[in-house]
Formats: structure tokens, C-alpha cells, sequence
């Protein structure tokens, strides 16, 4: 579990130095990587393409792990993450990443799941829900 843990805290610095530290040392050769909001990776190779393109254009601020689970060869680890785009966009959230593990401690899979900080209760004035009205934004 402990080693596990630091191939997930090193994959994190990574996306806060925005600096290569041994993405083809922690990912499996045929690696599946599935972000929030949809877009997928398939093999380190695009892993480590889509980090290098994606540091060109944003900076990852905060990246906090609050928690792992362990079980068997599947690792929970729940996070906060904030980024800003050199375009000014920033985006912050709540969400968990389930990663699988080849017999070698690598990562053979990891899918994030994402939960909106901006979190309320519709039903605080009464019965009948008022939500915001706002985009959804799908994580």
C-alpha cells in the first residue's frame, strides 16, 4: 500500500511541477486513463503526450489527496483539484480517482470522478426544489 501511495502522490507533483518526473516508470505500457469529463487515454504513450500538451496551456494550482483505499489490486484515493487555463478559465472540484494495478505496481487503469464544490440544498425553503440556475457541468 505504501508504494502504491507514493506512485499516486509522485503522479500528482507531477501535474503541480508541470514536469515529467517518470510517467513511463508509473504507467503500464497499455495504460487506460479516463478523465471526468470524458476524454480518454489509451497507453502511456498518449498519457505522457496529453501531459506535456496539457502543461503547455494550464497550470494545475492544488491537487490535495484527502484519502486512500486499498483493496486488492484497485486503489481509491479521493482529492481536491484546482487548475487555472492560460486562458483564464479555472475550474475547481471535488472527485476520487479508481486505479488498477498490474502484479508490478503500475497503473493499468484510472478513472476520476468529479463532484461540484458549489454544492446546495434545493429543498432549504421548503418542499418544492429551487435549483440554481446555471450550465451543469459534468464531471
Amino acid at each position: 500500500m505504501e508504494n502504491k501511495e507514493r506512485i499516486i502522490r509522485l503522479w500528482f507533483e507531477m501535474w503541480l511541477a508541470k514536469k515529467d518526473l517518470g510517467i513511463f516508470d508509473i504507467f503500464s505500457s497499455d495504460a487506460i486513463y479516463i478523465e471526468s469529463w470524458g476524454p480518454e487515454y489509451h497507453g502511456v504513450q498518449k498519457i505522457a503526450l496529453w501531459f506535456e500538451e496539457w502543461n503547455t496551456r494550464g497550470t494545475v494550482l492544488q491537487w490535495d489527496i484527502k484519502q486512500f483505499f486499498h483493496k486488492d489490486n484497485q486503489t481509491i484515493v479521493e482529492w481536491y483539484f484546482k487548475n487555472q487555463m492560460d486562458g483564464g478559465q479555472a475550474e475547481a472540484f471535488d472527485g476520487i480517482s479508481l486505479i488498477e494495478w498490474t502484479p508490478d505496481n503500475k497503473i493499468a487503469f484510472l478513472k476520476e470522478f468529479g463532484c461540484n464544490e458549489n454544492r446546495y440544498d434545493p429543498y432549504k425553503d421548503g418542499n418544492t426544489p429551487h435549483f440554481k440556475n446555471e450550465n451543469i457541468k459534468w464531471f
